[in-house]
């Protein structure tokens, strides 16, 4: 209780003290590099040196200030041009008349450390104001800096809650477009969510889908990168691998050269930093990694610096994206003479050189840059240091209600907040012709350009531009490459190929390969019936179904249309056989004709042998109309002649065997059965019959009559050209009365095959009868399972093989007879043995 009560007492007493006590700095005040008193001040933040000696950190005495060397150029110069404009707004008379801007620039000497020292001396001011409390007001009305993305991220979270505005030159990060985290930054360059993308479209541009990638392991680096992948998996870009390191990390950059080392792809996307760029260079020049093609940012691709002639070695043909090129008028003379004699401290010595030597020994190194410029036509940023000093001033200008004639109110007060809002409306030209603004997110609009590092035929190196890519143009016209004009790695003119698997050609599918990237596929050869007609194609198109794919299976082409002619082999067979047995027919008719009063001719009716004759004959004919191509009036007619005359030829045989058993019957005493089958009565069977068969013909072709029919299932890389049925009853109807009429036909000559008889017919029908139907019951299977044109020539080799059944079986006995044995051609001797056999 009484420790509680102690402490409270105490921190009631310091309370009391401190409100009291006038605001002071703990420690050493940050002083500024350089400066200038102005009504106005702008704050500069520039890495002019690039390295930083730590004291020692005993904690025995007080540290003694960090020492920086090595002079950075490139930052030097954009802290001289901060000068430049800000001497040349000032004199202006148009722009912020009778007001002088002040500066105070500092040196981060590339070190977050000293960055973050930096950020505080610009916002609290070398001393505190007087009085009785802290008042809270920076003297800075705007902060431009710094050169790299991770350092201005901090530097603008730092500020972001006193509403302080920063405006960088060069920090890109995508990161810094948020506006919730960073309210009150702006930038005079592009985002690198513009430049990522337009290093996707060179990519995807030259053809190259097997690339790899090393980033800067920091915000710069890492944000550019991750969009450039995005992008990239969008365009069909694959990504052998993807490394990152830091500048402070040896082992990781060994690991990278490793990678590198042993990947296959030919292509290096470098999302990298100057710094880190610097080291990778040294570490492929010191392992001889020559050959690739590497595709820069504008963070490094136009560093003069970067180029020796070991590292051309590995770097020559470099392409990438690079800022506009600008000479800002009267900056080269300013860096030789101006600058040193109003600006720049310590320049000569005045007084006492003890003095000078203790306040200006900081400076020592700089003076060395006194008679130098030929850097200065390189300095793509410059221009952007400008641009924002201008940016400033014009909001100032708007703030302080500034007029031509009258100048400017001095009275006002400017908070930070009124130049954030001032910034954002800020819209004019600078003198080099540049519009400045600043879209939503604080960003300017984005113009690159594409440059290849090129060696002269006088040996000398230079950055060659051979395109550009500026998103303020129509979509169509913003990216523009010349590839003709770039010279590619190891001074190549011929482009490099980077896949990770060479084309597809047309006729082909691409096949992924398992486990690996989608760049990574197999060319599968499209099935039958598929094409692809472009190169990489995904799929295969299936044909239409009257169409077929070609060899190379990159086009499709009409199938070929197949059915039995008259000009190949097998219908010129069949068309033989078939007119071959219509003229044995009519040579049989002819003989039977000329011998018709013989007593063989005359035996069982030879009425119905003529007429069987000129039914086979039709039979032999019918064949002739299943071949050729089918159209509506041929498959209408081949199926109902065949179906008619085979029936006509039936019934004529079965008038023949009828005869045969009525004959017999006849010679048994009391029989007159023949009065009722008579010549007449045979006539009329046979017409009944086939009228029936007419009759089934008829409903078939009313109801659904066959017709011609592409039949594109049974073969799919063929058109069969054939007759449908129709009404397959119809068909089925058609046989199997012709089948039934042949089974009767059949069994009746079997029953009489055995009647005494010197001339018994009824023997030779049976074997016809029964090749007849051995015929037609294997022609079912044959027909159903035969394909194509095979299915015709099947139904036509039964119609022919029946028919030559039937001539020769029925008539070649006879015909033997009466052109091999006359005298057996009597009725003498067909009565005289027929008596004895009785």
């Amino acid at each position: 209780m009484l420790l509680l009560l102690y402490t409270l007492t105490l921190f009631d007493h310091f309370h009391t003290k401190a409100e009291n006590t006038l605001c002071q700095m703990m420690g050493d005040p940050k002083y500024p590099l350089l400066s200038k008193d102005g009504e106005a001040t702008i704050g500069g933040i520039f890495a002019m040196h690039s390295k930083e000696t730590l004291p020692s950190f005993e904690f025995t005495q007080k540290p003694q200030p960090l020492l920086c060397s090595s002079v950075n150029l490139p930052d030097f110069r954009l802290a001289q041009i901060m000068i430049f404009a800000i001497e040349e707004i000032n004199r202006s008379e148009m722009l912020l008349p009778n007001v002088s801007i002040g500066y105070q620039i500092y040196d981060t000497c590339s070190s977050r450390m000293s960055s973050m020292s930096a950020t505080m001396g610009l916002m609290n001011g070398p001393e505190f104001p007087g009085g009785e409390t802290c008042n809270g007001q920076s003297s800075i009305h705007a902060i431009i800096g710094e050169t790299e993305s991770s350092a201005t991220v901090i530097l603008s979270r730092t500020t972001g809650p006193f509403k302080i505005p920063v405006i960088s030159h060069t920090a890109s990060c995508e990161c810094l477009s948020n506006r919730k985290d960073h309210p009150s930054f702006f930038r005079t360059i592009s985002s690198d969510y513009h430049q990522s993308r337009a290093l996707a479209y060179i990519v995807k541009h030259l053809g190259w889908s097997w690339v790899g990638t090393v980033n800067s392991d920091n915000d710069y680096g890492n944000y550019g990168m991750a969009i450039f992948l995005n992008t990239a998996q969008k365009e069909g870009i694959c990504v052998e691998y993807s490394e990152k390191f830091y500048r402070t990390e040896p082992e990781k950059l060994k690991k990278v050269v490793e990678t590198i080392k042993k990947s296959t792809t030919k292509v290096i996307v470098a999302f990298v930093s100057f710094i880190e760029m610097g080291l990778l260079i040294d570490q492929l020049s010191i392992q001889n990694i020559t050959g690739l093609q590497i595709i820069g940012v504008e963070g490094w691709i136009t560093s003069k610096s970067l180029i020796t002639p070991k590292s051309f070695q590995v770097m020559g043909g470099s392409l990438g994206l690079a800022l506009r090129k600008i000479n800002v008028e009267g900056f080269s003379d300013y860096v030789l003479k101006a600058f040193w004699d109003t600006a720049f401290p310590c320049s000569e010595i005045q007084g006492d050189s003890s003095q000078y030597v203790i306040n200006c020994s900081r400076y020592q190194d700089l003076l060395g840059l006194k008679d130098y410029n030929e850097d200065v036509p390189e300095q793509r940023y410059s221009s952007h240091v400008y641009k924002a000093v201008y940016a400033v001033a014009y909001s100032l200008h708007s703030l302080l209600k500034c007029k031509e004639q009258e100048g400017c109110e001095k009275g006002l007060t400017i908070q930070p907040q009124q130049v954030v809002e001032a910034l954002k409306k800020v819209n004019f030209t600078v003198k080099f012709g540049d519009r400045v603004w600043f879209d939503s997110t604080g960003a300017a609009v984005p113009q690159y350009e594409v440059v290849n590092w090129q060696q002269d035929s006088d040996g000398s190196l230079q950055f060659k531009s051979v395109g550009y890519y500026d998103a303020s143009l129509p979509p169509d016209q913003r990216f523009v490459l010349n590839t003709k004009n770039i010279i590619w790695a190891r001074g190549q003119l011929e482009k490099p190929r980077s896949v990770c698997s060479e084309s597809c050609p047309p006729g082909t599918r691409k096949a992924a390969q398992k486990g690996r990237p989608v760049c990574c596929y197999d060319c599968i050869p499209c099935a039958e019936g598929e094409i692809s007609n472009e190169t990489d194609s995904n799929n295969c198109k299936q044909c239409p179904e009257e169409y077929w794919s070609n060899a190379e299976k990159n086009k499709c082409v009409l199938k070929a249309v197949e059915f039995l002619s008259f000009t190949e082999v097998m219908g010129i067979v069949l068309v033989f056989f078939s007119l071959f047995g219509t003229g044995l027919t009519v040579l049989v008719a002819i003989l039977f004709y000329r011998m018709r009063d013989t007593p063989i001719v005359k035996a069982n009716n030879s009425e119905l042998s003529f007429l069987l004759l000129f039914s086979l004959t039709l039979c032999f004919l019918c064949s002739l109309t299943f071949i050729g191509q089918p159209n509506e009036w041929s498959c209408m007619l081949r199926h109902t002649a065949f179906g008619i005359t085979f029936v006509l030829c039936i019934s004529c045989v079965l008038g023949k065997t009828i005869v045969v058993l009525m004959a017999f019957k006849a010679t048994l005493p009391g029989s007159n059965v023949m009065k009722w089958f008579g010549p007449a009565q045979q006539r009329l069977s046979v017409c009944v019959f086939t009228l029936i068969q007419v009759l089934i013909c008829v409903l078939w072709l009313t109801i659904s009559p066959p017709f011609p029919y592409k039949n594109t299932k049974y073969f799919k890389e063929k058109i069969i050209l054939e007759c449908s049925l129709g009404s397959t009853i119809g068909f089925w109807a058609v046989l199997g009365y012709i089948g039934l009429l042949a089974f009767l036909c059949y069994i009746l000559a079997f029953w009489a095959r055995t009647l005494p008889d010197n001339f018994n017919e009824a023997k030779f029908i049976t074997f016809s009868m029964l090749i007849f139907c051995a015929v037609w019951i294997t022609f079912i299977p044959a027909y159903v399972s035969s394909p194509g044109k095979f299915t015709v020539a099947v139904e036509i080799f039964a119609i022919l093989a029946s028919s030559f059944g039937l001539l020769f079986c029925i008539f070649a006995p006879k015909c033997y007879i009466i052109l091999l044995k006359p005298d057996q051609n009597t009725k003498k001797h067909i009565m005289g043995k027929t008596s004895f056999k009785t």
